[in-house]
């Protein structure tokens, strides 16, 4: 519980700095500031993101004790990978051709992608060692850090550039603060072997070739408006697209932080079986929350903008939010729900049929939706190509996975997920605000969660129940 603690204070404190960004930088410093970010993204991505799930899947206090090659393997990866890039970049700053996008953005893209690629693997390390203390002090520290030098970047220089080199500075800085908790002095870069570089790789290439479509389509649309519009216009979209993405990724991955991990050990404990039953049950419980979640936000979204959205984003926050939450909701259920059934596995390629299936789609509704006066076109495109990866996904997993969740938990959550939105809908048209939010949020609760306990759905009121037991008994 104190992982999923952790994480929800980071998932705020990112979303409060966020909206600091946004309102300091404006539109359009922070279209510019978007698309750098995107970049980094899509690098760390492609270099860094294998390590990361390397760790959470294959490192454990087991491993590190009978397998030291692991870690030291992944430690000199990491060396490697960034020296690679430096070279290169310094490379192509002597003989490559110019760019159209600021040359110092693009150089702050690429240390943030070190940086974040360096703090996640770190976070992953210490999650999977269930090391709880050494986790939440990681994203604290971050927090502390990102809030001081990012906001206050933003706050008196509004400068897309500043911004950025203060999330560099913040992560290096909390690596660094809290590289005594993560060392593992039974894992030397002498230790580390090529064959066990070849197998992590062999197991994250095609989830990171996935993951490196999917980020590549916001990069895509975000270059895209920014051509075709202006970067106040970038700066618009990818505000609702950031938040939007960070609100449902914080729903799954608040969940996930648990749920995987759980799956992980009931793989090395129990074998392959008892971990499909355990992926299902987390599929169902993913499904559970994080559909409300997504009609929530849709439900109270006016008072959401009312409230905290820069006043320079009002509107098009909403209007383009409203068009990807339906591609959202898709993403985050087959990153949380349906991938653990391929990583269990360790048989990832699925993943990347269901990636290119995305961009294909997004391409074809680029090509038929009409040009407007805003990115809508794009935003639907985008959002028609997360539905169609999870299509694509859902059939590679029906073949592949023999245990799923029970019908009734599906339909029952779409019942009570049809109840809530009857209720609060009528609501949607009252005076935005604090209290109208209010009263939404504990109206879909109250009706959500009865529904919950009444039907057992997804078996969360027994869970509840033993939870509750031992604390009623010392009571």
């Amino acid at each position: 519980m104190k992982v999923l603690l952790a994480f929800l204070l980071n998932t705020i404190t990112n979303f409060f700095i966020g909206l600091v960004v946004a309102k300091f930088l404006g539109p359009e410093e922070y279209g510019r500031f978007a698309l750098a970010f995107a970049i980094a993204v899509v690098v760390q991505t492609a270099l860094y993101d294998w390590l990361r799930l390397s760790a959470t899947r294959f490192y454990s206090e087991r491993t590190r004790d009978s397998v030291p090659a692991v870690r030291a393997t992944m430690d000199a990866s990491f060396l490697g990978v960034t020296l690679f890039l430096f070279l290169s970049t310094g490379l192509y700053a002597l003989i490559g051709p110019e760019l159209d996008f600021e040359s110092d953005l693009i150089l702050l893209a690429l240390l943030t992608a070190t940086a974040n690629g360096l703090f996640d693997y770190s976070t992953a390390l210490a999650r999977a060692r269930f090391h709880d203390h050494a986790y939440g002090r990681l994203l604290f520290v971050k927090n502390a850090l990102a809030l001081v030098l990012i906001g206050g970047g933003a706050f008196l220089f509004h400068s897309a550039s500043v911004a950025l080199a203060g999330g560099v500075a913040s992560l290096f800085g909390t690596v660094l603060f809290t590289r005594a908790a993560l060392r593992d002095p039974g894992a030397p870069f002498r230790a580390a072997e090529l064959q066990t570089t070849k197998w992590l790789v062999a197991y994250s290439a095609p989830i990171v070739a996935a993951h490196l479509l999917y980020q590549a389509m916001p990069l895509a649309s975000r270059s895209i408006v920014a051509s075709v519009y202006d970067f106040a216009e970038t700066g618009q979209f990818s505000l609702a697209y950031d938040l939007g993405m960070r609100a449902v990724m914080a729903f799954g991955s608040a969940l996930d932080v648990l749920l995987f991990q759980i799956a992980v050990a009931a793989h090395e404990e129990h074998g392959e079986d008892r971990a499909k039953e355990q992926v299902a049950r987390n599929m169902s419980v993913v499904f559970v929350f994080l559909l409300p979640a997504c009609v929530g936000l849709w439900l109270v979204m006016p008072s959401v903008e009312a409230l905290i959205v820069p006043g320079q984003f009002r509107g098009p926050f909403g209007h383009y939010l409203g068009l990807l939450l339906p591609g959202l909701f898709a993403m985050g259920f087959m990153s949380f729900g349906i991938n653990p059934v391929f990583q269990i596995e360790k048989r990832t390629a699925p993943l990347i049929v269901a990636a290119v299936a995305a961009v294909v789609v997004s391409l074809a509704l680029l090509f038929v939706l009409p040009w407007g006066r805003d990115a809508s076109n794009l935003a639907i495109a985008q959002a028609g190509g997360y539905l169609a990866a999870l299509a694509v996904t859902i059939y590679y997993a029906l073949r592949a996975q023999p245990v799923w969740p029970s019908f009734w938990d599906v339909f029952a959550a779409l019942v009570a997920t049809g109840v809530m939105y009857l209720a609060l809908a009528p609501m949607r048209a009252f005076e935005p605000g604090f209290f109208t939010m209010l009263l939404q949020i504990g109206t879909g609760a109250a009706i959500y969660g009865v529904m919950v306990v009444i039907f057992d759905i997804a078996g969360l009121r027994s869970i509840a129940l033993a939870l509750l037991r031992p604390l009623i008994a010392r009571a």
